[in-house]
């Protein structure tokens, strides 16, 4: 289901009203660690996550949560081209998706599957610079205000920490044209924050072609980590960008473990459209496509989706059958998203684009999700959270549900 079909209300024992589909918007946090982000976040998230389990419990609806976190300045000119605030952006994401983890396991809340919730993080500068005539829709995952609340997505609910910050987020919310109930959430102790966004110069080019490539078979915290950090590499700035994501295709598949639980190519590239819609298209129903146009050519990377957010970003899901993909066939590329476990991809990539000629791609690289640091965050296993941000465990698991309802 996607973020622009009709949402269910589901009803609690109490009489409460829970969502399919809210808002969490949540101030900066002090500091970018993950003990100081569960000091913060902690109680807002444990509240919802625990609220929202019983509801959810043997059913096949899944709650999508929009968390906004809010950094101010971070369209200023400063953090521009948006390459210079990647390692910062990606070490907060990183951080706070394992605070994520850890909290769903500690609750015992499924994440991205039926009866679980669906955590779709992106941010958002509150600095008053979009009252200007010439004011134009932002894309994601770095928007402003005015996008945000003029975006129209079926929020039923927002959800605010019960703070003074919190009150001031939801007024200026409003004060943009949006009209949906906010509730308070409790919150952790804050302190004096330090500087959680610093510029990079040693990533300062602008990239308007960017390309990723994974399995992405049952989308998990890590997939959205890349994904997101994908989409903030990318120039929003810039005119006819193109965001590529090569997803493996199923003859590459077949010596996975519990193979016969893999998603299909066509399942996977549904999923990852849904979760990159999520966080880079914040336009209203009526102008936003939600076409799909598909292409089919012989050859290498000829099975292709795409869709257009704005005339200027066409997002292409590709389907790759080498270690390459279209990183080799296409010169246009400058830029490539690895994780630290598939940095030596990276190198490949590069060597194959010189034999050729071809400039080599600036490579960004994702930090991998801790299990230890979840650990130390929230009363759960380490295996727990690894079971979150792993898809041969998530295969495992529905291999052991559908043994046990036999």
């Amino acid at each position: 289901m996607s973020f622009q079909e009709s949402i269910l209300d589901l009803k609690t024992s109490n009489g409460a009203v829970n969502k399919e589909q809210c808002l969490l918007l949540l101030p900066a946090p002090p500091s970018p660690a993950v003990r100081q982000l569960k000091e913060v976040y902690g109680p807002a998230l444990s509240h919802i996550f625990s609220s929202t389990a019983a509801e959810l419990k043997g059913s096949s609806n899944i709650y999508k949560l929009d968390v906004a976190l809010v950094i101010p300045q971070l369209l200023s000119a400063q953090y521009q081209p948006r390459s210079k605030a990647f390692v910062s952006l990606q070490k907060l994401l990183a951080n706070f998706y394992t605070l994520v983890g850890a909290i769903s396991a500690a609750n015992d809340v499924e994440l991205d599957a039926p009866g679980g919730i669906d955590v779709r993080v992106f941010f958002v500068d509150n600095a008053e610079n979009e009252q200007t005539k010439d004011w134009k829709r932002i894309q994601g995952p770095v928007i402003d205000f005015r996008t945000l609340a003029t975006s129209q997505r079926p929020w039923e609910q927002i959800y605010v920490p019960d703070t003074t910050e919190g009150e001031l987020l939801a007024g200026t919310l409003f004060t943009h044209g949006a009209s949906i109930p906010s509730n308070k959430l409790p919150t952790g102790t804050t302190t004096i924050s330090e500087s959680i966004i610093n510029a990079d110069e040693e990533h300062s080019t602008s990239h308007a072609a960017i390309i990723v490539g994974g399995t992405f078979d049952h989308l998990h915290l890590g997939h959205k980590l890349l994904l997101t950090a994908t989409a903030l590499a990318l120039d929003g700035t810039r005119d006819d960008k193109i965001l590529a994501v090569g997803i493996t295709g199923d003859e590459m598949l077949v010596n996975k473990k519990f193979a016969e639980y893999l998603e299909s190519w066509e399942e996977r590239m549904q999923g990852t459209a849904a979760f990159l819609r999520a966080i880079v298209d914040f336009n209203p129903p009526e102008i936003s496509s939600v076409d799909l146009k598909r292409t089919e050519q012989p050859g290498p990377n000829g099975k292709q989706v795409s869709f257009q957010v704005m005339p200027d970003l066409t997002v292409r899901l590709v389907q790759i059958s080498d270690p390459f993909g279209p990183t080799i066939t296409e010169e246009q590329f400058t830029a490539l998203i690895v994780s630290a476990e598939t940095r030596s991809g990276g190198q490949a990539v590069n060597t194959e684009r010189n034999k050729k000629g071809w400039p080599s791609l600036e490579v960004f690289e994702v930090g991998v999700l801790q299990a230890g640091e979840a650990q130390e965050v929230a009363d759960t296993a380490a295996s727990s959270f690894e079971s979150k941000i792993s898809s041969t465990d998530i295969r495992q698991r529905r291999m052991k549900s559908a043994t046990s309802n036999l």
